[in-house]
């Protein structure tokens, strides 16, 4: 595959093609208000995966609309103080999969966090167990166009609110340090990393790794792979409906997030990624607003991007920060 967006000079002055509407902070101060309305009701059940080294709880608390949504948490075998939390946030079709799957960052000796997004689990990896009981217009297979019509009513409302209440959620078992909380994630979880940098102020850092759900006036438009073809596939069907599509999608465009992103940030993206093209990816990185802000630039990859070599470079990165 050959390189197919911006040359890179011009990736690191890209700034996006998204307008952000003007009640973008009402919209999410209502959202979490509502949601928060709901207890949280949170519950850790240990769990036997037959592990030494790591103790694994099944986790379940109130999401968007007080919804139950699952995780796992992590932790450490014999933890006796509170330890420094990672939150995770899984790729698009993916579940939590199985506890015993993902111990890297326990074997680090933080607590880890991964939560379950709703309504996906069935596309790869060990699957998942949160549904979404909400319905939704028209839209095509997958999920980027559910709940397109507005966005009061679209799935990563839901999505996003679910990311920000599991966070709070982590926090709240003894074991996990709130002040020291780093959010991350890959393509989909990347793209909800820049949401919950936003929403959630006191994170301590952010890893998004070739975020998806970036720049979509570009994206929709630049690349014909799935998920954001599904937009172009929608908008095939229902002819004449792009403007009122691209303004549902805005509101929850990682460009306008990572304009309120007030800490330390490590990003990621790969140049012939047609996935989640890099010049999306670097719209929401030249978009971050904290000043302690990097890219790790994977010049000959497609959407796995750096994978371990990339999970190296967290390790490192976040030694001084976490």
């Amino acid at each position: 595959m050959a390189l197919f967006d911006l040359p890179l000079p011009e990736l690191r002055a890209y700034r996006g093609r998204s307008t952000e509407p003007e009640d973008f902070d009402a919209f999410w101060e209502h959202t979490l208000k509502e949601a928060r309305a709901h207890e949280l009701d949170v519950r850790f059940e240990p769990v036997d995966a037959g592990l030494t080294t790591v103790e694994v709880y099944d986790v379940t608390f109130a999401g968007f609309g007080g919804h139950p949504v699952k995780g796992w948490l992590r932790l450490p075998a014999g933890a006796g103080e509170p330890l420094p939390l990672i939150v995770e946030f899984i790729g698009y079709g993916g579940g939590r999969g199985l506890p015993h799957q993902d111990l890297l960052w326990a074997s680090t000796g933080r607590a880890h966090f991964v939560m379950d997004t709703r309504g996906q689990g069935s596309n790869w990896g060990g699957g998942g167990g949160t549904a979404d009981p909400v319905g939704s217009g028209p839209a095509h297979p997958g999920f980027l166009t559910r709940g397109i019509d507005a966005p009061e009513n679209h799935y990563y409302r839901r999505v996003f609110t679910d990311a920000v209440r599991a966070v709070e959620a982590a926090r709240a078992h003894p074991l996990t340090d709130a002040t020291r909380t780093v959010a991350l994630g890959e393509s989909q979880g990347g793209g909800i990393t820049l949401a919950v940098g936003a929403l959630v102020p006191d994170l301590v850092a952010v890893a998004p790794d070739v975020p998806f759900l970036c720049d979509f006036p570009r994206a929709v438009t630049l690349t014909d792979r799935h998920p954001y073809r599904e937009v172009g596939l929608f908008l095939k069907t229902h002819r004449g409906r792009t403007a009122e599509v691209l303004r549902t999608l805005s509101y929850f465009d990682g460009v306008h997030f990572a304009a309120r992103g007030r800490m330390p940030a490590l990003f990621s993206t790969a140049l012939e990624d047609e996935t989640c093209p890099p010049s999306t990816v670097f719209a929401a990185f030249n978009a971050w607003a904290h000043e302690d802000k990097a890219i790790e630039v994977y010049e000959f990859n497609d959407h796995e991007g750096g994978g371990p070599y990339q999970e190296a470079a967290k390790l490192r990165w976040l030694r001084s920060r976490l």
